[in-house]
């Protein structure tokens, strides 16, 4: 409420929370400013006006609520501040109509930023099914099983605003034997998605005709370099791949791993993990020559029912409330899983549990299980997860 004359002023603010904690409480809050400044007003001085609160209750439901609420809202504000005026004699007086005017425009502009966020709102969410759409077109459709490995793949998009990830995986079945790579592109959106792509073309090509896995990742080296040097500004010099090759040969005895400046993957085994550090650490993809060193293959045992997981840093650097990563190795040890996509589901519901669903990175996991009776249920079929302490 506002004396005859008095120096007048109106303030409005303006928030766009991306996911409210208390969701179902918002359609409350311009209610509330309402309340409380209808309460502020009456129970004070004459000269004091409480215009702030009426004019932030439109703007609050224009930021957060639906057009229907904004429009409420202002009408609420508008019928209050008339009402305190009229109570204190002041609805006649020109001070009076001026912050009541005040209020109305506010109520005004308040229904046209809901209308342009409601728009932009539309044009964001039809990017993100587009970006979506060719982020899922380039990655490949991976068989459930090749000769004695059984295969699974999950992809869990952060889908922050409308960009992509750079988040790449592939199986390949060679002469040499089956062979895997995943990989993450640094930075996003669609320089990103054009990498994952040069990426996966280069690995299906080399991967038939590459006798070795640093071959591989030789081919891999010079396409991603190509596809850099087309780049400008940072991107041209910092457009770099961490990833990891796989090799398994047609026995599927062992496991050959070339790790360029990935997350190191884990070996489940028997309800065991292992995780496999690289002998000697090396650059990721596209940084060669920054130092030309040969690349090492490091090779280990590949027992039935075992299972390599293959993961990007989405995994590990998922974060609770605390702060906290998430730890793959200390979550699934001691436990046993029926196949690779009870090992992939287990790990999401683990990780959607430890962060209470707030996917901040993209998430790329691929399992490759060897048929046998060393895990699981021992029959090589799928099922359900069996996790529990080792026996």
């Amino acid at each position: 409420m506002r004396a005859p004359n008095a120096r007048r002023g109106t303030t409005a603010g303006r928030g766009r929370p991306g996911r409210p904690p208390l969701r179902p409480l918002l359609p409350l809050l311009p209610v509330l400013l309402l309340v409380a400044g209808a309460l502020l007003d009456y129970s004070t001085s004459p000269h004091f006006s409480a215009e702030a609160f009426y004019t932030a209750a439109p703007m609050t439901a224009a930021a957060l609520l639906s057009l229907r609420a904004t429009v409420l809202a202002g009408l609420g504000a508008c019928l209050v501040d008339a009402a305190l005026l009229h109570h204190f004699g002041f609805l006649g007086d020109s001070g009076g109509r001026s912050e009541l005017a005040a209020v109305a425009t506010v109520w005004a502009l308040a229904v046209l930023v809901n209308r342009l966020m409601y728009l932009s709102d539309v044009r964001l969410a039809s990017a993100r099914r587009v970006a979506l759409a060719v982020q899922r077109a380039v990655l490949p459709r991976l068989p459930p099983s090749i000769g004695c490995l059984r295969i699974a793949v999950r992809y869990r998009s952060a889908v922050g605003d409308a960009e992509i990830g750079g988040d790449l995986y592939g199986v390949q079945d060679s002469p040499y034997g089956v062979r895997c790579v995943i990989g993450d592109v640094r930075g996003k959106g669609l320089e990103a998605v054009k990498a994952v792509d040069v990426a996966l073309g280069a690995f299906r090509e080399g991967a038939e005709d590459a006798p070795a896995l640093p071959g591989l990742a030789a081919r891999l080296e010079r396409a991603l370099r190509r596809e850099a040097s087309g780049r400008s500004g940072p991107e041209r010099v910092e457009g770099f791949v961490t990833g990891v090759l796989a090799e398994f040969p047609p026995a599927c005895a062992e496991l050959r791993l070339v790790n360029r400046g990935h997350p190191p993957p884990l070996l489940l085994s028997d309800g065991t993990v292992r995780t496999l550090e690289p002998s000697e650490p090396a650059l990721p993809l596209a940084l060669g020559d920054l130092g030309a060193v040969p690349d090492r293959t490091d090779t280990v045992p590949f027992p039935p029912g075992a299972t390599l997981l293959l993961y990007t840093d989405g995994l590990t650097e998922a974060r609770d409330r605390d702060g906290v990563f998430y730890d793959p190795e200390t979550t699934l040890a001691g436990r046993r899983f029926a196949g690779p996509d009870a090992l992939l589901e287990a790990v999401l519901a683990d990780v959607t549990r430890h962060t209470g669903g707030r996917i901040t990175d993209d998430m790329a996991l691929l399992a490759i299980t060897r048929d046998g009776n060393g895990n699981g249920n021992g029959n090589g079929e799928e099922g359900e997860d069996v996790d529990g302490p080792e026996a």
